[in-house]
């Protein structure tokens, strides 16, 4: 698909946010991202919530959306199709992250023990919800397609941590910090369940590290909009208010400026995951 530029005078500014925490929960907090986009950009602000990371990337390169929160793959996608990423989030102080092979606690599951067995994962695009973990199985000699009986994509990673939870699936992943941080992968998984719910999941692997999430603009995007979405991004940490979302719709402690393809790693991973 094309990248398509806008002609016309834009009436809105369209943000669009991915399922991947779910989608109830994105829309509540979409609200306060609007709000908090008008007063920063001076413009009316829709907030959407993409069904699938496919959707998402395909609203922006259509022009249907002006910028999105997108995956570290969507954010990939664009950039080798020219499309510029503005901004990533820094967690814990780290730009990447991580993905963890986690099944239920107590099940014994091992990377041995895998042929057989079923999967959830987060979506197809999904960076630590499949993309890595399927990578990862494949250099271990372990090819999804013929190890898993079944795999289902649930859409958000509670979705897919709660299929493991309720025996629907005995494998899933999960995001979590670099080793560097000394965390773990429960850190990942109670950011989605909540605390102490890191427990009841057992590791079976960690995957090389990503870029985190970031955030590309549209092409054709004016050139003043773009200025001033940058200097909100990166000015949310300045009030309460903005540390506020960061945490809860962002899951980071501020924006970096993203550096002109830095998204790169990713091809390999791509490719692998076909």
């Amino acid at each position: 698909m094309t990248p398509q530029v806008p002609s016309g005078p834009r009436h809105s500014f369209r943000f669009g946010l991915p399922p991947s925490l779910g989608s109830e929960t994105a829309r509540e907090r979409a609200e306060r991202l609007a709000s908090f986009l008008q007063r920063a950009l001076g413009k009316l602000v829709e907030v959407s919530v993409a069904t699938s990371y496919e959707t998402l990337a395909k609203d922006l390169l259509s022009g249907r959306a002006d910028a999105a929160w997108a995956p570290p793959f969507v954010c990939a996608r664009m950039e080798a199709m020219g499309v510029r990423v503005l901004a990533r989030g820094v967690r814990r102080g780290m730009s990447s992250y991580r993905s963890a092979l986690v099944g239920r606690a107590g099940s014994g599951l091992t990377l041995e023990k895998l042929k057989g067995s079923t999967a959830a994962w987060v979506d197809r695009d999904s960076v630590a919800g499949y993309l890595l973990p399927s990578a990862y199985l494949k250099t271990q000699g372990l090819e999804p397609s013929r190890v898993f009986v079944a795999q289902q994509f649930t859409g958000s990673y509670q979705g897919a941590l709660e299929a493991v939870l309720e025996g629907r699936a005995q494998v899933t992943s999960v995001f979590c910090p670099p080793a560097s941080t000394g965390l773990t992968f429960t850190t990942g998984v109670e950011d989605v369940l909540g605390r102490g719910m890191g427990a009841k999941f057992e590791l079976l692997a960690y995957t090389d590290e990503a870029p985190n999430d970031g955030v590309p603009v549209a092409m054709g995007l004016p050139a003043p909009l773009v200025t001033a979405l940058e200097a909100a991004l990166l000015g949310l940490t300045a009030t309460p208010d903005g540390q506020a979302l960061l945490r809860d719709i962002f899951n980071a402690e501020r924006f970096e400026v993203a550096p002109r393809m830095g998204y790169r790693a990713l091809y390999r991973v791509a490719l692998a995951s076909l």
